[in-house]
């Protein structure tokens, strides 16, 4: 076995499996998470209109992007879908905590958020679906969905910023 097959197996199931458990929990309630409805609501507070369609966003993005990256299936989409997922993650909810976890900042995604910008920039490895199916993307394509993604991210941002939002979670 290629070790770096190996490790690049090993961060895709890290980082993949975190991600679909923090969509489970938004989804599902699962592992003391807020569940659809309560999720849905943070949306609001968040600043998103409409609100459902940015919980199923951030839901999907999160279990599917995160089960579709641990898997290694469609490894350039999924990395792309959690980067932007990512950007959405800190700059809205950590970056203004600061830093450190500690303080619920943003260390924690941030480093989920450059593990999924590796994967992409390296592609799943040996040990993955893509490479069972035969799919690969070249490094020009997978930079521009990586460019795609951060876009992405920060436009939703954007978005989300222009929107009103209650005074509380300013």
């Amino acid at each position: 076995m290629d070790p770096v097959d190996a490790g690049l197996l090993v961060l895709r199931l890290a980082v993949g499996l975190t991600f679909a458990a923090h969509g489970a929990q938004k989804a599902f309630g699962w592992w003391e998470g807020p569940g659809w409805d309560r999720w849905r609501g943070a949306m609001v507070g968040m600043g998103f209109r409409p609100p459902s369609l940015f919980a199923v966003l951030s839901v999907g993005a999160e279990l599917v992007g995160g089960v579709c990256l641990a898997l290694g299936l469609l490894t350039p989409l999924a990395a792309a879908i959690l980067v932007a997922q990512s950007v959405v993650i800190i700059l809205i909810v950590h970056a203004p905590k600061g830093f450190w976890n500690r303080n619920q900042g943003m260390e924690y995604p941030l480093a989920l958020g450059l593990a999924a910008v590796a994967l992409e920039l390296t592609g799943p490895g040996g040990l993955s679906l893509d490479a069972a199916a035969g799919f690969a993307l070249s490094p020009a394509v997978r930079v521009i969905l990586l460019l795609a993604g951060i876009a992405g991210g920060l436009l939703t941002v954007a978005l989300a910023e222009t929107s009103e939002r209650p005074a509380a979670s300013r």
